[in-house]
């Protein structure tokens, strides 16, 4: 099961990179409050933190995404890229579970479970060995 669609794994990190710039990157570095407030976040009164945190992570994000590009040059880098996004979705799981359990996040973010656990097996799929 693991990489049966690996002649696609270039095209299939294109996508990855592509939305997660567009949907995640951008959007937090650029207008964080506002990306919150989509998500259905509580935006509390005081927002210079939250701003503050929303662009270091878009940052972050738009230069993972940036690394995601240079990964493809290279049959090596293109599979440490793949472990790389492994590792982070599997991380996004367990992120929002916790806040599922807290019940500290909103409906969305609890949503993102399946998201994220999609992207695993996407990526799984997709791995390049």
């Amino acid at each position: 099961m693991i990489g049966i669609w690996k002649a696609y794994s270039i095209q299939y990190l294109y996508v990855v990179i592509f939305g997660t710039v567009a949907f995640f990157g951008l959007p937090m570095l650029i207008s964080p409050i506002r990306w919150a407030k989509v998500l259905g976040w509580e935006i509390p009164l005081k927002t210079d933190l939250v701003v503050y945190f929303g662009r270091c992570l878009g940052g972050v994000t738009c230069v993972i995404t940036y690394f995601g590009i240079r990964a493809i040059e290279n049959k090596i880098t293109t599979q440490y890229y793949f472990d790389f996004i492994l590792c982070n979705f599997v991380m996004m799981v367990f992120i929002h579970i916790y806040g599922w359990i807290k019940q500290i996040q909103p409906f969305s973010e609890t949503l993102e479970i399946s998201y994220w656990s999609g992207m695993i097996i996407l990526t799984l799929l997709f791995y390049p060995v």
